[in-house]
């Protein structure tokens, strides 16, 4: 199936794999490249080198094009475009509008630059800026989220860019993608459906609690890191949302520790991508503390395998998944649904929009 995106990036299958940290690792980004859809390596919870590593390892599994995703606020973000530059990766993901400069300067190197965005004057900005696709997640996603429905932004978005855009928030199979297709749509990103694999490292208790979860077990809470996050609701985050404001700064103190010792930061560098994480946006040092609290407890659920002690992002489709394909079986699967649905549609006699 050929779409803009497909056109764009070079890729068989209009899927991507989106960034998940501490799960969008070397197996699963080469899996998906592999099954023809775009893979997305996850840099934000690796170091500089930990990032090279990884690209190297997908690049020795695969021939065919995968991206990474970097936070552009980071006080090393351009250490990380030039691994990206010098690897050859094919497509760079941003969490956070990257600036004019880091656009221009993928750019000229031939990296094709594609920002995920939450709101359509964030879309406005970076095509003006130059991005060459944005991908615009909608409320039901997964991880930090905003409050307006895919169904709802994703064609205010289509309406307001001229360049393609990858729709992301609720996408699981292919009726999903040809319902982005009809609202104009190049593709779609998925971030559960994807962590709900074979080829997924994230360990079998967790992928256990996600099976099992409904629809009503997906919540956004605030108490994680300050900021709205779509997770699976836990006896954890029960706790975290009825502890009070100290217990939850003093938890978040622990928190950054622990994450400097595992990630290898300085306290120095820490404070400056708080300032950075600050910058725009309407924060408290409270909140930016909190902040710290996401990488560790992502971690002791995506990594150490511990439901108890970690938090689950999960997008609401969660509750509609069953099953642990391959991602070659799930993209195969997906395309398949797609052509049927479609099929569907042009059938003589069957009722279309309009």
């Amino acid at each position: 199936m050929e779409t803009a995106l497909t056109r764009l990036v070079g890729v068989r299958r209009p899927i991507v794999q989106t960034g998940m940290g501490w799960v969008a690792g070397p197996r699963l980004v080469s899996a998906t490249a592999n099954a023809g859809a775009l893979g997305i390596l996850a840099s934000a919870t690796m170091s500089v080198g930990e990032l090279r590593s990884a690209v190297r390892e997908v690049a020795s599994r695969t021939d065919a094009p995968f991206g990474v995703n970097l936070r552009a606020d980071a006080s090393d973000a351009r250490d990380r475009v030039r691994v990206i530059v010098e690897e050859g990766v094919a497509v760079a993901s941003f969490a956070l509008a990257p600036s004019r400069g880091l656009i221009a300067e993928l750019k000229d190197a031939g990296v094709v630059v594609i920002p995920s965005i939450g709101a359509r004057r964030h879309a406005e900005k970076v095509a003006a800026w130059g991005a060459d696709a944005v991908i615009v997640q909608g409320g039901e996603g997964g991880g930090h989220t905003g409050e307006v429905a895919t169904t709802v932004l994703l064609p205010q978005v289509v309406d307001a860019v001229d360049i393609p855009v990858v729709a992301a928030g609720g996408f699981y199979d292919g009726r999903g993608l040809v319902a982005a297709l009809a609202y104009g749509a190049a593709g779609v990103a998925m971030g559960t459906r994807f962590l709900l694999t074979s080829d997924s490292t994230v360990p079998d208790a967790v992928k256990a609690a996600y099976l099992a979860a409904t629809v009503r077990d997906v919540t956004v809470t605030t108490a994680v890191d300050g900021l709205p996050h779509r997770m699976l609701r836990t006896d954890l985050v029960t706790s975290l949302e009825s502890a009070g404001r100290t217990a939850a700064l003093m938890r978040a103190v622990r928190h950054a520790a622990r994450f400097r010792r595992l990630s290898g930061l300085t306290w120095s560098r820490m404070v400056r991508d708080g300032l950075a994480m600050r910058h725009g946006k309407d924060l408290s040092w409270g909140q930016v503390l909190m902040a710290a609290n996401t990488p560790v407890l992502l971690r002791a659920s995506m990594v150490e395998g511990r439901t108890d002690l970690g938090v689950m992002a999960s997008g609401q489709v969660a509750g509609l998944i069953e099953d642990l394909p391959s991602c070659a079986e799930l993209v195969d699967r997906v395309m398949a649904e797609a052509h049927e649905t479609l099929r569907g549609l042009r059938a003589p006699g069957a009722s279309t929009p309009g």
